[in-house]
């Protein structure tokens, strides 16, 4: 799984994971895996799967990273 920092959150239920690339990756609160959107922040290290969404490159599987 790829690793990356929470860049932005929303309050409709998305976010922005920046992946170390030119891009940040979008992803919706369904991607989520283990933790509730209200419960992450942004600058938290996540880990992830990159898909495809309808516009694009997008996490899912999105998890808290651990922090050991």
């Amino acid at each position: 799984m790829a690793e990356g920092t929470i860049k932005r959150l929303t309050d409709k239920g998305f976010g922005f994971i920046d992946a170390g690339g030119p891009k940040d990756l979008f992803f919706h609160l369904s991607s989520l895996v283990d933790v509730r959107f209200d419960d992450l922040r942004e600058g938290q290290r996540v880990t992830y799967e990159e898909g495809n969404g309808p516009k694009g490159p997008c996490a899912e599987n999105v998890q808290v990273a651990d922090t050991e």
